[in-house]
């Protein structure tokens, strides 16, 4: 059963939004995002100081569509104004881990007494900071953000050790205001 279906987002003061070729770009006083989205078969205007989505015979599927492109340009608002922060620990007690980034690579090295060094990708847009042994990732895109936490917990995965016994490693501790 088709419905009418409209979502409107308000957008603070400071923050601008433009629309072009399907993609929305959002600037603010900490950055700028840029996102393709998919607008097909929706309806997207941008009038005063608000974001209008929605479609007046909108199925199921389109319903989670514009559900998902919401979500997604409020995250984009939220990071152009206060910028994402993911907080990670780094956990050793076995042999100490040394953590050191250079350009857009990670070097976890001495992980488990291996003598072979890590190494992770950073997206570009995420700033990490090394502090002893707290890690923080900033970015005004959550996604990019929460990729470099990902793959810096990845990279310290455990796989042929009990990890019960063997904790070392990275893990999230905060994300993006959650504590975890």
């Amino acid at each position: 059963m088709k419905k009418e279906i409209f979502q409107e987002i308000d957008i603070p003061e400071g923050v601008e939004a433009n629309l072009q070729e399907g993609t929305l770009t959002v600037k603010g006083p900490e950055g700028e995002n840029k996102k393709k989205i998919n607008i097909r078969n929706i309806t997207f205007e941008i009038k005063d100081k608000k974001i209008r989505i929605g479609d007046k015979k909108a199925t199921k599927k389109d319903k989670k569509r514009i559900n998902t492109i919401t979500a997604h340009i409020k995250n984009m608002i939220k990071g152009v104004q206060e910028k994402f922060v993911y907080t990670l620990k780094v956990v050793f007690s076995h042999f100490p881990i040394t953590i050191e980034v250079s350009g857009d690579k990670t070097i976890v090295k001495n992980f488990l007494g291996e003598k072979v060094p890590r190494k992770c990708d950073i997206p570009k847009g995420a700033e990490v900071k090394i502090d002893k042994d707290t890690i923080t990732i900033t970015s005004t895109d959550k996604e990019i953000a929460g990729q470099a936490a990902a793959n810096l917990e990845r990279v310290t995965k455990i796989k042929s050790k009990d990890r019960r016994i063997f904790q070392d490693g990275i893990y999230i501790i905060n994300k993006a205001g959650r504590e975890m």
